[in-house]
């Protein structure tokens, strides 16, 4: 999913990240320096004060970016937008003999050529547990053939999650609630004898049970609001059910819905039917907002005097939709990153994951082919202020084998002590399994729609500063490789003196207990190092 756990407080709950003003007095704070600008950011002037030093001229870079999609026509993106040479326009027609008809600016991989796309989808936990409930619910260890053994440990993990989820008091009261809702829907859908009805309708039901007060109440109220007076209760419900969480509440007690296959018509099973999707990458403004602020963190057009600059200043954004607002799936996961790489992106950003990955054999495989070609995978690490050494969050830098590759950087949020923590309160970590940490609160970047920037918080805004630097060392310093670039990330990050409080915890400990090179990344160092790396070289 794209992280979501600091959900917006409205009707539908979407995205990792709350609102923030965008016009916050510390905007653009996670580029500026602690000895100049006494912000812990990642000191991106100095970084480009250096290598204009340096005389280097730089090379355009391809970046993935695997998210929910882009607004291709925003005003600070569409200029750093990739461009496929060999596809240019929209006919209809695969120019380029890749599979992937009119791919012009990258590929969605959870929409048709028919304009249906999936923009939400349920959680991988209920997919799993239901798919193999039948199967293994009645079975012991000791009874599943070998070759399944690692699969139903799995899935008595998920089922132990879903009793747990499903028998709070906290769940119960929201099936309670909700079904008051549900109920009331039912009663007035019968009455004037429409499935489908808006706040106009109601006039036609004279209100004699008391079970409908309270739905007939809300509908109206959200229903008079200014440009509502279209909203069903249709979507009223769904709204609401998204509101109170309800698809986590009773995860355990009916399967969940198949959204994707409401829309896709590929063969889920097969990872070798993969020519499904289609061209569009802005379904509409609400899915696309967590991957254009994503894409512009990296990339939005530098000098321009128009909104805000992207970390790196010679990136070509690849944009790759393949995460829903839910849990994606390991195949769209699998062939995004495959596409990718295949399309030339360099780094890969991956603002997404998951409790669970059925399918992570695919992944894995695609993950070993982008190490083969030499592509960086930057992951963010998770919103839910958890251990991800003790709970993965996937897709994860270590394979089904144990093994952990080596083109892979796992990053957590940071903030700064004028936003909050040093280290973001919702953020996870892992002393082993959290390679950096980077600026990711209260973080200004492109947004589609109306307003065209806006603030969020997450480790899907950090990972892309990450991007970001990584696009930027390869855009002056070709010659390195992925495994050079995660070094010299990694290596050149700076390193607090002061503890910082466990996110989620009044504890506070050195930043080291949180991530394995206990730092947070910092542009011009890393700028500095890859120049007496590649001068060494030399």
């Amino acid at each position: 999913m794209n992280f979501k756990s600091i959900q917006r407080i409205a009707l539908l709950a979407i995205l990792c990240a709350i609102y923030t003003d965008g016009l916050a007095q510390h905007a653009g704070w996670h580029l500026k320096d602690k000895q100049v600008d006494d912000y812990w950011g990642i000191s991106l002037d100095k970084a480009y004060s250096f290598l204009k030093s340096t005389g280097r001229k730089p090379q355009q870079v391809i970046v993935g970016v695997i998210d929910s999609g882009i607004d291709t026509a925003h005003v600070d993106l569409k200029n750093v937008l990739w461009v496929n040479p060999k596809d240019l326009t929209r006919n209809g027609e695969d120019e380029d003999k890749n599979g992937y008809k009119d791919d012009v600016h990258g590929w969605n991989f959870i929409s048709n050529r028919d304009g249906g796309s999936v923009t939400k989808d349920s959680y991988e936990l209920a997919r799993f547990y239901w798919t193999y409930k039948t199967r293994f619910e009645t079975l012991s260890l000791d009874k599943v053939k070998r070759k399944d053994r690692q699969k139903f440990v799995e899935w008595q993990r998920a089922q132990k999650e879903i009793n747990r989820l499903s028998n709070t008091e906290s769940a119960k009261s929201t099936r309670e609630r909700f079904d008051v809702f549900v109920k009331g829907d039912s009663i007035i859908s019968k009455a004037i004898g429409k499935d489908i009805f808006t706040v106009a309708d109601l006039a036609l039901y004279k209100e004699e049970d008391t079970r409908t007060s309270g739905f007939v109440g809300l509908f109206a109220s959200y229903g008079n609001k200014e440009g509502q007076s279209g909203l069903t209760n249709r979507a009223f419900l769904e709204g609401m059910g998204a509101f109170f969480g309800i698809e986590k509440a009773t995860m355990g007690t009916k399967p969940p819905v198949e959204y994707r296959k409401m829309v896709l018509d590929d063969k889920y099973d097969d990872i070798k039917d993969k020519y499904y999707g289609s061209g569009i990458l802005l379904t509409n403004a609400k899915s696309a907002e967590h991957g254009t602020h994503v894409a512009g963190i990296i990339a939005a057009e530098r000098n321009n005097e128009i909104g805000i600059d992207g970390v790196a200043d010679q990136v070509r954004i690849l944009a790759v939709r393949a995460i829903p607002d839910g849990d994606e799936h390991d195949k769209d996961v699998a062939l995004a990153i495959r596409y990718a790489v295949d399309r030339g992106a360099k780094v890969i950003n991956m603002s997404f994951g998951k409790a669970f990955s059925p399918d992570k054999k695919w992944v894995d495989e695609a993950v070993k082919y982008a190490q083969k070609k030499g592509v960086l995978l930057v992951h963010a690490a998770g919103n839910d202020a958890k251990n991800v050494d003790e709970i993965p969050v996937y897709p994860t830098a270590y394979l089904l084998s144990g093994k952990k590759i080596t083109n892979w950087i796992t990053v957590g949020a940071s903030g700064d002590p004028k936003l909050g923590n040093l280290a973001a309160h919702f953020s996870n970590y892992g002393k082993n399994k959290v390679d950096v940490f980077a600026p990711g609160v209260q973080i200004y970047s492109t947004f589609p729609g109306v307003n065209p920037y806006a603030s969020l918080d997450g480790t899907s805004m950090a990972a892309p500063i990450v991007s970001g630097i990584a696009a930027l060392l390869l855009s002056y310093y070709p010659e390195l490789t992925a495994v050079q670039v995660k070094h010299i990330i990694e290596k050149s990050v700076r390193i607090p003196d002061a503890p910082v409080f466990i996110p989620g915890q009044k504890e506070s400990v050195s930043l080291h207990q949180l991530c394995r090179t206990g730092g947070i990344v910092n542009a011009f160092d890393a700028v500095q190092l890859a120049e007496k790396i590649v001068k060494q070289g030399k």
